[in-house]
């Protein structure tokens, strides 16, 4: 089963993932699909509010933070790791779950990182907001780096989130049942 998107103008068929017995959601993956990914960085900076960085958890929104960082002539961006790494001064952490994560994660930025990011306009990134524990863990380590957050973005926004209007997005993806038919 899969269901067609139009992400502003770009169509791609998602296949359905079955999430527990009576919910399914359309597989959104930006990994290897450089049309989508370059498509999608354009589209969003042309709806972006004045920042200085980009920021987006790891790992699937990383295309999109490094194309629209690209596009933009930024020379730094962001990224909240899912684990301390060994090049890693000190860390800020935050504890995520998110719908397409089993168990609980971490998310990290390096001190270092968040000395840069104090008193900056940040722009938060994601590939598709559902739950919002992402987009809130990224939230609070942005905040407790000093950063001043100035946008929240993602390419789509899914069932509840779509409702949200404190995320700029280009699409909502609805939430499925098992048969393959959009959840009322």
């Amino acid at each position: 089963m899969t269901y067609e998107i139009d992400i502003a103008g770009l169509k791609r068929d998602l296949p359905l993932c079955r999430v527990s017995d009576d919910l399914y959601i359309g597989a959104f993956v930006m990994f290897g699909d450089v049309e989508l990914t370059v498509h999608c960085a354009t589209e969003l900076l042309k709806r972006a509010p004045e920042y200085d960085y980009l920021i987006a958890p790891e790992a699937k929104s990383i295309p999109l933070l490094y194309e629209m960082a690209r596009q933009s002539g930024a020379d730094k961006y962001f990224l909240a790791r899912k684990g301390p790494k060994a090049y890693m001064s000190g860390v800020f952490e935050v504890n995520v779950k998110s719908i397409t994560t089993m168990g609980v994660q971490k998310l990290v930025i390096d001190t270092e990182d968040a000395k840069l990011i104090k008193g900056k306009r940040m722009l938060i990134l994601d590939d598709v907001i559902s739950t919002g524990e992402s987009l809130r863990a990224t939230e609070e380590l942005v905040n407790q780096a000093g950063g001043i957050i100035v946008g929240k973005m993602a390419v789509l926004a899914e069932g509840a989130a779509a409702d949200r209007d404190d995320i700029i997005v280009l699409g909502k993806l609805p939430l499925f049942n098992p048969d393959g038919s959009v959840k009322a």
